[in-house]
């Protein structure tokens, strides 16, 4: 799993400097929500939204731009698409083309020196060292069909309208909730901004570049792949199922990454429920037997189809 944030001009100072605003902000924020803390100052409303905005963004990574734009693990309605990907970008953590380039090209060439994010390198640049690297996603090769979609192309577009709108409305909620409740309007907000951004950010942001690093580090291993992506529990529950990581790079395009009743993966309840609602199709999932065959290093009966792009001349 990747989070590339915007490296289109990466070498120069002014996105060096917006690199090291979007790792550093979060870090910050957190700092603050401990001198709240240690103050006694933290509401209710702070921890629903928390909660509820960094729910938000786990899904719009795992659901949105991870099984759903990258590897099509299925199609949605497109209005829940829109939603996925506007949580996706309220995640901050980099345009969705940008995301999906720079994660198909990991899963082209994972833990190689064309690894966008190898933990062989170091652990910390695999989580988040690469981040300050100079590194551009190519879009074109990687993630260039999906530049023909309309929605993904403005969502893409507009990333820092998104990015704003996830940290306006916890603020918003923050301080008019504080307010109807005779308290301060701007310490309420101040609470939504820390809580419900901040630390929501920092998060999502840590979670996600940890299996990128963590998974491909600590774990077990169901499956022989070329990579070291390892499965972690740990990351199975707090990335929402993404922490079965060797299973995901087993089987790139598979919907659910828990394969085993013992490995819980959320982001697969939820495409359940959006099948059974209707407001998803095409739910790739892999057989019984595709699984057993892997496990015994058998050919794989029903290989699927690779998420890499065709080469230039083969496009539409």
């Amino acid at each position: 799993m990747s989070s590339s944030i915007s490296h289109a001009q990466a070498t120069t100072p002014l996105t060096k400097l917006i690199l090291l605003a979007l790792v550093w902000l979060p870090i910050f924020g957190v700092i603050s929500a401990i001198v709240l803390l240690w103050n006694s100052y933290v509401t209710w409303i702070d921890l629903a939204l928390l909660l509820s905005f960094f729910v938000m963004g786990a899904f719009g990574i795992t659901l949105g731009y991870h099984r759903m734009l990258t590897h099509k693990s299925f199609q949605a309605h497109p209005w829940l698409k829109t939603v996925l990907l506007i949580w996706g970008s309220m995640a901050m953590q980099g345009p969705a083309l940008h995301w999906a380039a720079t994660h198909i090209q990991h899963h082209a060439n994972s833990d190689d020196d064309d690894d966008p994010h190898s933990p062989l390198k170091s652990l910390w640049h695999a989580h988040a060292g690469w981040i300050l690297d100079n590194f551009k996603p190519d879009i074109q090769r990687y993630a260039g069909a999906l530049l023909k979609d309309p929605i993904i192309a403005f969502i893409h577009k507009t990333f820092w309208l998104w990015v704003f709108v996830g940290l306006a409305i916890p603020t918003l909620i923050g301080g008019a909730t504080a307010a109807f409740f005779g308290h301060s309007f701007l310490i309420g907000a101040f609470g939504g901004l820390v809580w419900g951004g901040f630390v929501r950010l920092f998060l999502n942001q840590h979670i996600t570049w940890s299996v990128n690093s963590i998974c491909h580090t600590f774990g077990g291993r169901t499956f022989e792949t070329t990579d070291a992506s390892r499965n972690n529990f740990l990351f199975g529950i707090l990335a929402m199922g993404e922490g079965w990581h060797n299973n995901h790079h087993a089987f790139p395009r598979s919907a659910r990454h828990g394969m085993h009743w013992t490995q819980p993966d959320i982001s697969a309840w939820m495409i359940w429920l959006f099948e059974k609602l209707g407001l998803v199709r095409d739910v790739v999932l892999i057989s019984p037997q595709r699984i057993k065959a892997r496990m015994a290093d058998q050919p794989d009966p029903e290989p699927e189809s690779s998420i890499l792009p065709l080469p230039a001349e083969q496009r539409d």
